[in-house]
């Protein structure tokens, strides 16, 4: 059976999912002392709804043809996705003190060829979703059901490739395409909002040809019911959710400093974080 929608209808809610994913990202990121964790707590609550509400998949066969893809085209949110992979039991919790380590299975950037669940190499930004594009194209060929889909950054709407990626999805009538957009606001150099013209987002996308909503990605109930309207819509091409979301959510002491694409949390500062988390623990 499927491990991945059919685990929803267990005791363990998706609130209690985010949660863990968040808890399991700072562990994480106390073994090294680094890692991009605003991203990660941020886009926990997507990533619950993605693996306990939306997917098909097998935890014991991450390679199962009938699964459907993930692609983290964010390498660097890389900590977020393994998180999320060892909370769907794809890969074994204990692993978390392995991260970022020599001969890791769960390097600081997702590379394909190292982590089983991982479907490509991500890094170069703007490339996920021509990936994407292609493994939509070629299941369909196939005549299989599955879905792709894809977890970009609002920066990589400023590479061109991304649109080039987009108008080949329309062309194509992906329509078992599902592009996901972290919308937190911040890239390297500065706000999006601030470069190339940035705004609309959800508008530019249907002007494409795309079925297009944008919510707030930290409500988890507006996160599942863009989810099942994504693959529920009878629009005749691909479809693309814009998540609004709040870099290091859920720890207040980081959401409340003044955040920047990296959030730098100091050493003694991860025990600090995870025992905030652990207030908020729901029921």
């Amino acid at each position: 059976m499927p491990a991945g929608r059919a685990s929803a209808a267990s005791n363990v809610s998706l609130e209690l999912r985010a949660w863990n994913i968040r808890r399991k990202a700072l562990l994480m990121g106390e073994v090294q002392g680094q890692g991009y964790i605003g991203q990660a707590l941020g886009i926990a609550d997507v990533l619950a709804a993605s693996y306990f509400h939306a997917l098909e998949y097998r935890a014991e066969d991450p390679e199962w043809e009938g699964r459907d893809r993930f692609l983290l085209s964010i390498g660097h949110y890389a900590i977020a996705l393994y998180a999320v992979l060892m909370e769907a039991g794809i890969l074994p919790e204990e692993e978390y003190e392995t991260y970022g380590m020599d001969d890791s299975r769960m390097p600081m950037s997702g590379m394909a060829s190292y982590t089983p669940g991982m479907e490509i190499t991500g890094g170069s930004l703007g490339h996920g979703l021509g990936v994407a594009v292609g493994m939509a194209l070629g299941l369909k060929r196939k005549q299989s059901p599955a879905f792709v889909y894809n977890l970009m950054s609002d920066g990589e709407l400023g590479e061109g490739s991304t649109w080039e990626a987009v108008m080949s999805a329309v062309q194509w009538k992906l329509d078992n395409l599902i592009c996901l957009v972290d919308f937190n606001n911040q890239q390297a150099d500065g706000k999006p909002t601030d470069a190339l013209a940035q705004g609309e987002e959800a508008k530019k996308w249907e002007a494409f040809g795309w079925h297009a909503q944008r919510v707030d990605g930290n409500d988890l109930e507006a996160v599942v019911a863009a989810f099942d309207a994504a693959r529920e819509t009878d629009h005749p091409g691909p479809r693309v959710i814009i998540f609004d979301t709040t870099m290091c959510k859920g720890v207040d002491f980081l959401e409340s400093r003044e955040i920047t694409h990296f959030v730098r949390v100091e050493p003694d500062e991860w025990a600090k974080a995870l025992a905030v988390l652990e207030k908020g623990k729901p029921l």
